[in-house]
């Protein structure tokens, strides 16, 4: 029985009681102003008839009412709940405790007894020159996503102790990517001559190419000495592989430079959506979808579910990259904490260029003449601008957020509320990787 008719029923049966005992409580249910409590007030000179009728068209008009405003009652409620939730679902807001315990370890972990050495080091770890800490937040909530029910049988205090046990261990993987991330970024800026990072400037314009090299080899060799005390020889060997994958790619792009391309007689195969995507992968997303399957593993999870952990990272970091190309056309350098049109200023082609050359195959001419000259940029953006690969290349990124959004809502089916809102966190942030506009 629906809780309307339970109301209705109610009403009835008070305003069908006799003498004035009844008469307060159902004028209680009306406004005073109504016809129908003008009504009942004078049920004492109307027939017997008259008067049931009257009861009843009063009561089922104070149901009404009290329907009406219970109905708006809950709907207040439902978006004050919904409002609360979309607040409480920011994903970095949901890790933002763990974020900066993290920060305070990795700046006493890259601590050094050379102080240029410690200066270079953290450098990037420095308060408001960590960035948004992307990598961090997204290995936090995967471990959250991918908490294990506990089991009933086993002590609290046993719980307790093994759950935070399991935790450390995840932050570590969190602090060890980003340290390998970031000495990524020191090598890349020195190879790439560049003057800014995350909006300012570059380790290698302030100290030089030298000592931000070693500050690169430096973190990455505290990296390992955190990975191995983690003792899971599968772990070490998806984060090394990591490691290899980002030489590998940052080679592979090297080799698409304009010099490259004419020491080695190369063809445009080099410059295909093939070529370009496993560098991407290798340079971008292969870091993080071996963290996110490292996470999972630390965890005891089955292969199947440390492969879907793998395929929502891997899918992430491309989806990332292709809307990173996007930008390096369309924002601004006030924006992405770099130069705009970094990329091709210095020779790297990317999606939105790879699709126009699929539309105008005479772009080929001047990518293989290469930017040097500013005149040959414009030629490039012209034919950009003409062609859809822009557009292309956000259809691109948008099936890969798909399919990493596919792959969380695969994952085991759990009524752990906290494992619901970090997965829930997890689709949130890649919608956010999708439309960012820097």
């Amino acid at each position: 029985m629906s809780w309307r008719w339970a109301l209705a029923r109610r009403a009835v049966a008070l305003a069908a009681g006799s003498g004035a005992g009844g008469l307060p409580q159902a004028q209680r249910l009306m406004p005073t102003s109504s016809g129908a409590g003008a009504a009942l007030l004078g049920r004492q000179h109307l027939p017997l008839a008259s008067q049931i009728r009257s009861k009843v068209v009063g009561c089922r008009r104070a149901a009404f009412v009290s329907s009406r405003w219970l109905h708006d009652a809950q709907y207040q409620v439902r978006q004050d709940g919904a409002s609360r939730a979309q607040e409480q679902q920011d994903p970095f807001e949901l890790v933002a405790d763990e974020l900066s315990l993290l920060a305070s370890r990795l700046r006493s972990m890259v601590a050094a007894e050379v102080p240029k050495l410690a200066s270079a080091a953290e450098y990037f770890f420095k308060v408001g020159a960590e960035g948004k800490r992307f990598r961090p937040t997204v290995l936090l909530l995967m471990a959250s996503a991918l908490k294990f029910p506990l089991s009933e049988s086993t002590e609290i205090g046993v719980l307790s102790i093994l759950a935070d046990k399991l935790r450390t261990r995840q932050q570590n993987i969190a602090e060890i990517t980003e340290m390998i991330h970031v000495a990524s970024l020191l090598h890349d800026d020195v190879l790439d001559d560049a003057d800014t990072r995350r909006g300012v400037s570059s380790l290698n314009l302030i100290m030089g190419n030298k000592l931000s090299v070693l500050a690169g080899d430096f973190l990455l060799s505290r990296a390992c000495v955190a990975l191995a005390a983690l003792g899971n020889t599968e772990v070490v060997s998806l984060m090394a592989t990591a490691v290899e994958h980002l030489v590998t790619g940052e080679t592979m792009q090297i080799s698409t430079s304009r010099e490259q391309r004419r020491s080695s007689d190369m063809d445009f195969n080099k410059c295909s959506m093939e070529y370009y995507l496993q560098k991407t992968y290798y340079k971008t997303a292969s870091l993080i979808s071996n963290s996110c399957k490292a996470i999972a593993i630390l965890a005891g999870h089955t292969a199947e579910v440390s492969m879907l952990a793998f395929e929502y990272g891997r899918n992430l970091g491309l989806a990332f990259q292709l809307i990173d190309d996007v930008l390096d056309f369309t924002g601004t350098s006030a924006s992405l904490g770099k130069g705009s049109l970094s990329d091709i200023r210095h020779g790297v082609i990317t999606a939105p260029i790879l699709y126009a050359m699929e539309e105008f195959p005479q772009l080929h001419e001047v990518v293989d003449r290469g930017f040097d000259n500013p005149a040959n940029v414009e030629i490039a953006l012209d034919y950009l601008r003409k062609s859809r690969g822009i557009e292309r290349t956000k259809e691109l990124a948008r099936e890969h957020a798909n399919r990493a959004i596919k792959a969380i809502e695969s994952l085991p089916d759990s009524d752990d509320e906290d494992v619901l809102t970090s997965r829930r966190a997890l689709i949130d942030i890649t919608e956010r990787v999708i439309t960012r506009t820097k």
